[in-house]
């Protein structure tokens, strides 16, 4: 008799921390869930591993390496260009982990080609939020050093039509969610409201150099309670 109730108490206890692993797995994974997946977009004369740092704090913050997608691209080439292949590269970051939208962190002049994608390329059904960091929004006259070498340059160029086209009517279209982080001593932004979109939450950071923006663990932590 008491062999037998041994076995059934042995048994339930089994069945009870199955039950336990089952319902905390599932807690993980639902948790794991909510993050929307990660686009980085960054800016002239770079490439995805500008974003190494902030790549680092996502993951210690339960990101996993599936949910983030720091990007490379030809930076000399069109911003339109680019936008297209945003487009792309976001079609298939959704197929990949079966998400229905992403959010787009973007540095410099990688807002440009991204706003661009949601603005004319149907990009605001896919995205939930989008973080400028030290965005050229509405162009630079630094960019003249440049504008007759590279077309992205050229773009960028304060007053340029491309800038016009895509600063025309609402700069922030859509549902979307849409964050600018500016410094007040950004030496390639001229001038540094350059990055104040309309209609963003827009955030002066203080003194912060250009190639740090992206890479700042202070704005970091803004960024991600932001999408969070």
């Amino acid at each position: 008799m008491h062999r037998r109730m041994r076995r059934i108490a042995t048994a339930l206890a089994t069945v009870t921390t199955t039950l336990l692993l089952s319902l905390s797995f599932s807690a993980t994974s639902a948790q794991a869930a909510t993050h929307n997946p990660v686009v980085f977009v960054h800016g002239l004369s770079s490439s995805s591993s500008s974003w190494d740092e902030w790549v680092a704090h996502f993951k210690a913050d339960g990101y996993t390496a599936s949910e983030l997608h720091a990007w490379s691209y030809d930076w000399s080439q069109s911003n339109v260009t680019t936008a297209r292949q945003l487009q792309t590269k976001i079609q298939s970051v959704l197929a990949s982990t079966g998400a229905s939208k992403v959010d787009v962190v973007v540095h410099s002049m990688g807002a440009l080609s991204s706003r661009h994608y949601l603005k004319n390329l149907g990009g605001t059904a896919y995205v939930d939020d989008f973080v400028s960091t030290a965005g050229v929004n509405h162009g630079t006259t630094v960019a003249g050093w440049c504008r007759w070498l590279y077309t992205s340059c050229n773009e960028m160029y304060t007053g340029s039509s491309f800038l016009t086209s895509l600063n025309s009517g609402d700069e922030t279209p859509g549902s979307v969610s849409y964050a600018s982080y500016w410094s007040n001593c950004d030496d390639a932004l001229t001038p540094d409201t350059t990055a104040i979109l309309s209609g963003a939450t827009n955030v002066e950071v203080g003194c912060v150099s250009h190639n740090d923006m992206n890479n700042d663990e202070g704005i970091y932590r803004q960024v991600r309670a932001f999408i969070a």
